[in-house]
């Protein structure tokens, strides 16, 4: 399917022909793929913690992560209006 409205309507019309039980299943599964994925960013973000550490750099202050936040977003509204 080409988009992702399309590939819903096709699964939600999946979803519709099964039975409650086999849909229970079906919400455990999309739950452990959301735990999966929040499970690999915190590993992520732990593995970037681990080689800054060992690089020597000091923890930034919340001023610190706050400012670079700033500049983050700034940086997107600036690149949107190009």
């Amino acid at each position: 399917m080409a988009n992702g409205s399309n590939q819903k309507r096709a699964l939600i019309a999946k979803l519709d022909q099964l039975p409650p039980k086999r849909m229970a299943e079906v919400e455990d599964f999309v739950d452990f793929l959301a735990s999966k994925t929040r499970r690999r960013a915190a590993q992520a973000i732990l593995e970037g913690v681990a080689r800054a550490a060992k690089a020597g750099s000091k923890p930034m202050s919340m001023d610190e992560i706050q400012a670079e936040v700033n500049a983050v977003r700034r940086a997107r509204r600036t690149s949107k209006r190009a």
